[in-house]
C-alpha cells in the first residue's frame, strides 16, 4: 500500500473528527483491506490490541490519575501556593512566581497539564487579580505553567512514551526533573520582567504578604508538608528500589486517601465512589486509544514508514542538528493540532528510528517530545490549557494566547537548550 495513501487516509480521518481510537483501529486494517496479502490481518490486529494492554507500566496511568483526582479534592494547591508565597511574596513578581512554582509541584501530583491548570488556576487567578494583576496576564501565567504538569514526574505522557519506545519509565521520570525546573525558571524571568515594566500595587501585595506571614512558618509547613512529600514518596520509592513506577502509583493512591481523609479532612468515604467513576470514564477512552495505537505502531513498522522517512529527512539535512530541528518542527506542529498522548502514539514509532540514526538517546527524545507537545497546551487551535483558563475566567482563549506569547517564547528558548545540551535531560539519569 502506498505510504501517501496511508497517511492521507490518516489525516482525513483526524480532520473529520473521527474518534482517535477508531482512527488508529481503522487505519491499522486499511492495508490488509487494500491488499489481502499484507502480513497483518484483522485477527492479528485484535491480538496486537490485547497484547498492547498486557503491560504492567501502563497500569500506572489510571493509578496516577486517581491519585491526582483525590489530591485535588484535598485543596492542596492553595496550601502549596501559600507555602511558596511565604518566601517570595514580597519580591517583585513574587506572587506570580509562586503560582508558577505551585504549578511545578502540582504537576508532580497530577501528571497532567489541564488538571494542573484547572487546580492551580481556580485558586491562583482570583488571588492574583485581587492583588491588582491584569486578569489576562494571570490567566496566561497559569495556562503556560500548567504545561509543566506533563514534564515533571510522574508524567502520564512519559508513561505512554515508555510503552511505545520500550524505554525505562523510571529513567524518563528522573530525566524530566531538570528540564521542568529550567522551563519554570524561564517563565519566572518573564513574569519578573513583566511586573518590573508594568509595575505592581506594592501596598496591597505587602498587606497580603503580611497576612500569609502572620500564619507562621510552622503552620504553613504543617499544612503543606503532606503535599510537598507526595513527589518525594513517589520518586523516592522508585529510585530507592522500593517500588516500580506502577507500584509507586498504587502507593500514591493510599497516601492521597490518607491525607485527604484524615489530615486535611477535605473528603469523606462517600466521595470515593464518584471519584472512581470519574477516573474510569477518563481512563476508558485512553486505554482504548493505547490498545489501537499498538496496532498502528505495528502497521507502521511493517510498512517500513520509519525507514522511508529517515531516508527522506537525511536526504534533506545531514547531521544531528538538522534532524533535531526537523523533529522539533514536526512536534510543535503536532502539539498545535492533537492531544499530546495521541501525538506520542502516532509519532514515536516514526521518529524514534530517525533519532537513533543520528545518535539521539531515546530518553532524550522522550523529553524533547513531551516538552515540545507541552507548548501545544497554549497554542491554538488545540490549546487545551487556553480553553481551561478561558472557561474559568471568561477571557477569550485567543486573548490569553496573545498575552502568553512572551512566556511561550521563554519556553521555546529553554527548549532549544534542552535540545542542544542533552545533559540537561541525561545528567540525573547518568546516560
Amino acid at each position: 500500500m502506498s505510504l501517501t495513501v496511508f497517511f492521507a487516509a490518516l489525516l482525513v480521518m483526524i480532520a473529520i473528527a473521527i474518534p482517535i481510537g477508531v482512527v488508529f483501529g481503522g487505519i491499522s486494517i486499511l492495508p490488509v483491506l487494500a491488499n489481502p496479502a499484507f502480513p497483518f490481518t484483522v485477527d492479528a490486529a485484535v491480538r496486537s490490541m490485547l497484547n498492547g494492554l498486557n503491560s504492567f507500566p501502563i497500569l500506572a496511568i489510571p493509578l496516577f490519575m486517581l491519585s491526582g483526582v483525590i489530591m485535588a479534592k484535598g485543596g492542596i494547591s492553595k496550601r502549596l501556593f501559600n507555602f511558596f508565597a511565604y518566601f517570595i511574596g514580597n519580591k517583585t513578581a513574587g506572587f506570580p512566581c509562586a503560582a508558577i512554582i505551585t504549578c511545578l509541584f502540582y504537576g508532580a501530583i497530577s501528571g497532567s497539564g489541564p488538571a494542573t491548570t484547572a487546580a492551580v488556576g481556580a485558586m491562583a487567578i482570583p488571588f492574583l487579580t485581587g492583588m491588582g494583576y491584569d486578569l489576562v496576564f494571570a490567566s496566561a501565567i497559569v495556562a503556560v505553567a500548567g504545561g509543566l504538569g506533563v514534564i515533571i514526574p510522574p508524567s502520564i505522557p512519559f508513561i505512554v512514551y515508555s510503552s511505545m519506545s520500550n524505554t525505562s519509565t523510571s529513567a524518563l521520570f528522573i530525566a524530566g526533573i531538570l528540564p521542568g525546573a529550567l522551563i519554570a525558571l524561564g517563565l519566572m524571568v518573564v513574569a519578573w520582567a513583566y511586573c518590573k515594566r508594568h509595575g505592581e500595587d506594592k501596598a496591597r501585595l505587602q498587606e497580603n504578604y503580611e497576612t500569609i506571614r502572620a500564619q507562621g512558618f510552622g503552620r504553613l509547613l504543617r499544612e503543606s508538608s503532606w503535599a510537598l512529600l507526595t513527589p518525594v514518596i513517589i520518586l523516592g520509592s522508585i529510585y530507592g528500589g522500593i517500588a516500580s513506577p506502577t507500584e509507586a502509583a498504587g502507593i500514591s493512591i493510599f497516601y492521597a486517601l490518607f491525607v485527604s481523609l484524615f489530615i486535611y479532612k477535605s473528603m469523606t468515604w462517600r466521595d470515593l465512589l464518584p471519584m472512581l467513576r470519574e477516573g474510569v470514564k477518563t481512563y476508558a477512552a485512553i486505554i482504548f486509544i493505547i490498545a489501537t495505537a499498538t496496532t498502528f505502531g505495528r502497521v507502521v513498522s511493517l510498512l517500513q514508514v520509519s525507514g522511508a522517512i529517515s531516508e527522506g529527512v537525511l536526504s534533506l539535512v545531514s547531521g544531528r542538528v538538522g534532524v533535531l530541528l526537523i523533529i522539533n518542527v514536526i512536534l510543535l506542529a503536532a502539539g498545535m493540532l492533537m492531544d499530546p498522548l495521541v501525538s506520542i502514539m502516532i509519532l514515536t514509532p516514526i521518529l524514534l528510528p530517525l533519532a537513533q540514526t543520528v545518535g539521539i538517546n531515546p530518553i532524550h527524545l522522550g523529553i524533547l517530545m513531551v516538552c515540545n507537545l507541552a507548548v501545544g497546551f497554549v497554542t491554538p487551535p488545540m490549546g487545551m490549557n487556553l480553553f481551561v483558563t478561558s472557561n474559568m475566567t471568561g477571557v477569550p482563549a485567543m486573548s490569553i494566547a496573545k498575552k502568553a506569547a512572551p512566556f511561550i517564547a521563554a519556553f521555546l528558548v529553554c527548549l532549544l537548550l534542552i535540545n542542544f545540551v542533552p545533559q540537561i535531560s541525561l545528567l540525573l539519569v547518568g546516560a
